[in-house]
Order: structure tokens, then sequence, then C-alpha cells
């Protein structure tokens, strides 16, 4: 039997190269196993649906905005968009997927994502996420995952976003006396 991670992490591949073939609604999670070449039984212990998938899938892209903190920049702009362009750049080699999910997801299955990754990028950064701090971040990373859907390429258009949505973010923090 192998680990639970590996377990996630072969479905979540299984998940991303069956999103190439059909639209999420048509794949099973006895499509994922079979693809993922584990029993159905081994992933059904670890998840009872692809909600728990896609959130193992988004904490892994968490984890390259966290690892930014162990080599940390003096300027706490730098910071944030070091986290935020780790997150992106994580998510990069999946893109066809991802967007293909985002396409056919309800709105609201998507948004439960987005506080995690905004702790995350915040926590990455030495910033404590507070409410106010958090809900900011969220409305950044949700304004930058739209633009990086569209942006092929150098990703030049995501990187100009997460610098102004950072400036913008840390400005109306601070008339609100929550800034850092």
């Amino acid at each position: 039997m192998a680990a639970p991670d590996e377990i996630l992490d072969r479905a979540c591949a299984a998940m991303l190269a069956l999103a190439g073939e059909r639209p999420w609604r048509h794949i099973t999670l006895r499509d994922i196993a079979a693809r993922a070449e584990i029993l159905l039984s081994d992933l059904y212990a670890k998840t009872a649906g692809k909600a728990v998938l896609l959130a193992h899938l988004s904490a892994r892209y968490d984890a390259a905005a966290l690892a930014t903190a162990e080599t940390p920049s003096e300027d706490l702009h730098d910071r944030l968009f070091d986290a935020v362009m780790a997150r992106v750049e994580a998510m990069e080699p999946d893109r066809a997927a991802l967007i293909a999910f985002a396409n056919e997801l309800p709105r609201l299955g998507l948004a439960a994502h987005f506080p995690p990754t905004a702790r995350a990028i915040l926590e990455a950064a030495g910033v404590e996420a507070t409410m106010p701090r958090l809900g900011a971040m969220i409305a950044v990373w949700v304004r930058v995952a739209q633009v990086w859907r569209d942006d092929e390429g150098a990703l030049n258009r995501t990187m100009a976003e997460i610098d102004l949505r950072l400036k913008q973010m840390r400005e109306r923090l601070s008339r609100i006396g929550a800034g850092f």
C-alpha cells in the first residue's frame, strides 16, 4: 500500500491528465484510480470526492509559496511578490487542466481554496494574517488568478498585475489602520 500523500499525489496527477480528455463532471473517482493505477478502495479511503483532491492540489501549490519564506527578501513587497509568483509558477505546468476545471466548477467551489492560499502567501512573507489582511490578499489572489488564466508565455501581465494589486492592497490596508 502506498503512503497517503503518494496516493493523493498520484490521484491528482491522474485527475489533471484526465482533464485534457473529458469535462470535470465526467471524471469519476473510479477513472482517477484507474489512471493512477491505484485501488479505488485505497483512493476512497483517502478521499470521498474530487473536491478533496482539488484541496490537496491547491495545498501543493501553496507549499511553493510557503517555500519562499526560506530565502526572504528584506523588502515586504518583494516577499509578497515572490510568494504570489511562486504559487503561480507552481500552477503553470498544470495550466490547461486548471483552466478547464475553473471553467466547469461552480464559482463557490473554487472560492473555498482562496482563504488558505491567501493565508499561505501572507505567512510566507512574514505578515500576520488578520481578517482585513486575509480579505485583501484573497482579493489580490482572485484578480491575479484571473489575469494568469489569459496570460500565456512569459507571464508579464501576471507579474504586472501582482505588483499593482500588492501596492493597492498595502495602500488600502494602511488607510483603514490594518497595514503592515
